[in-house]
């Protein structure tokens, strides 16, 4: 006596999805469920990596942008002479507020 003796069963379809080593994993899902609620792209189990449902163009792993430091930031955005400038600028500000010249 086993589980399929016991009540009735969902109908179910299953979908292939492969990644870019051409690992394959089968996903099932309910029959009744509408194709957009189907997820295109999943995790390989085997690899890691995203696998999708075309076996023949799967998807490539998104290449992960190293992490980056406030200081890259402020130098993607001002150039070498803004830097200076507002630097000044900040200077200047506290030289007048502590009431020294430089």
């Amino acid at each position: 006596m086993g589980e399929q003796d016991r009540g009735v069963h969902a109908d179910r379809i299953a979908v292939s999805y492969w990644d870019a080593h051409g690992n394959e994993t089968v996903r099932h899902f309910a029959a009744n469920l509408p194709d957009e609620e189907i997820p295109e792209v999943i995790d390989s189990p085997t690899s890691g990596l995203p696998a999708g449902r075309d076996k023949d163009n799967p998807p490539q792993l998104a290449k992960n942008e190293p992490y980056k430091t406030h200081l890259a930031y402020v130098k993607e955005r001002r150039s070498e002479d803004e830097a200076k400038q507002i630097l000044e600028d900040a200077l200047t500000k506290l030289r007048e507020r502590r009431g020294t010249s430089a």
